[in-house]
């Protein structure tokens, strides 16, 4: 069963092709399928929705996969 991973970024944000490219690594050394999506944020309606706290945010399954992001409720443009 393959991994929903998610990268939610502004299109303007330069680390997002390196995160994107160190997750299709790692997944690659791991062994391990995953269903990557890109999106992008363009208001803070699309933030809210996605739960975009920084750019780029990496959700595994719908989770943060930073555990203390978790709770944030701030979401933003940032």
């Amino acid at each position: 069963m393959a991994l929903n991973v998610r990268v939610v970024h502004l299109d303007s944000c330069s680390a997002t092709p390196k995160t994107i490219s160190l997750i299709k690594e790692t997944a690659r050394q791991m062994g391990v399928e995953i269903r990557l999506e890109s999106v992008v944020v363009r208001n803070d309606e699309e933030a809210r929705r996605f739960r975009h706290i920084g750019s780029p945010t990496v959700q595994v399954n719908g989770l943060d996969i930073e555990p203390d992001a978790r709770g944030i409720e701030q979401f933003g443009l940032s």
